[in-house]
């Protein structure tokens, strides 16, 4: 039988087994070089670097989480810093800035309008006894503060009163939006002064005056917004409460009020603003006790350090008031109001 004959009745015949290669007698395996055969010293070398190896990159991998982790708190820390930068960095710039103006302005004019450090003494002077008190015309700023403060508090919850609940008329009923818008556009321009005269006429008093002015011009943010809000509710939660047959009273405690609460903060925190705002003037021409009254006898006494010094106490005393406000608005209302 030829090869060709076996390689076909028998495939496996070209394999490696069946082959004609010469097989290695021991002799000469003995005789081969040492460099061709590898001995165990160098398989046992070769596993235990394979082994450290895989180990070290075992041991490579949490060191990478690690680091990948020490560097994303990093960059978390380094965020936080400067938004804390941004937030100490930037007032400051600004407050610097208005000192920088402030001392320029008084070098140019001649010290006519005091200098930042005229006034800072002159307010350590004031602040050193705020509530002194000798006589109805000669007390501290700590009493007209809060003399204003009175005015402001009683004007405002006065037209707190009376204008969320119109807003919410107003708002609920399209036939009284149509009545009232003509009267609100037409009285709610007019300058909070011109309501003072007014005030005086009918109360025969200057406290009841300014209250008066205070009212009527705190009134109209908290109408309007309340008003606006009432009329965005979604259709939708008004369909719902058809067809549960709610009362108008559960509509405007569990549909409107959650819904309109964000639009009423921000009335009362623009009608908090006009009121402390107007009551400076209104005191101004009024007389009495209170922060615009200080100013004004101040100025009949040319005393401008104390002049700015109340232009700042009236700019603090309004800065804390919306705070304040912002702070009640953000624990009640969505997060839309945060901004």
């Amino acid at each position: 039988m030829t090869t060709s004959e076996l390689t076909s009745a028998f495939p496996g015949a070209n394999s490696p087994a069946l082959s004609h290669e010469p097989k290695r007698s021991v002799e000469q395996a003995k005789h081969e070089p040492a460099q061709s055969r590898p001995g165990p010293a160098a398989e046992v070398s070769t596993n235990v670097a394979s082994r450290d190896s895989a180990a070290a990159a075992d041991l490579a991998k949490p060191v990478v989480a690690v680091g990948s982790a020490s560097m994303q708190g990093g960059g978390r820390l380094s965020a936080m810093m400067g938004r804390w930068l941004m937030a100490i960095i930037a007032p400051a710039c600004g407050l610097a800035l208005l000192i920088l103006v402030w001392a320029v302005v008084s070098s140019v004019t001649g010290n006519t309008i005091p200098g930042p450090l005229e006034t800072g003494q002159q307010a350590v002077e004031v602040f050193r006894d705020p509530f002194y008190h000798n006589g109805p015309n000669d007390q501290g700023v700590g009493w007209n503060v809060l003399a204003s403060l009175q005015r402001v508090a009683i004007g405002f919850g006065l037209a707190a009163l009376v204008g969320i609940p119109a807003g919410f008329v107003i708002g609920r009923f399209d036939f009284l939006s149509r009545m009232f818008n003509p009267l609100i556009s037409l009285l709610r321009p007019v300058s909070p002064l011109a309501w003072l005269p007014i005030g005086l006429l009918v109360f025969k008093g200057a406290n009841p005056a300014a209250i008066w002015t205070i009212f009527i011009c705190s009134i109209w943010p908290m109408i309007i917004n309340t008003a606006v809000g009432v009329q965005r509710v979604p259709q939708d939660y008004m369909n719902v409460a058809r067809v549960l047959n709610l009362s108008e009273w559960k509509i405007a405690t569990t549909v409107l009020f959650p819904a309109v609460l964000p639009y009423m903060l921000t009335g009362v925190r623009l009608a908090v603003g006009t009121a402390w705002l107007v009551i400076v003037a209104a005191e101004m021409l009024t007389g009495g006790v209170g922060i615009g009254f200080w100013v004004w006898d101040e100025w009949n006494n040319l005393n401008v350090k104390n002049i700015i010094v109340a232009i700042f106490v009236i700019g603090i005393v309004g800065l804390v008031l919306e705070m304040a406000l912002v702070k009640i608005a953000t624990a009640f209302t969505f997060e839309e109001v945060k901004s």
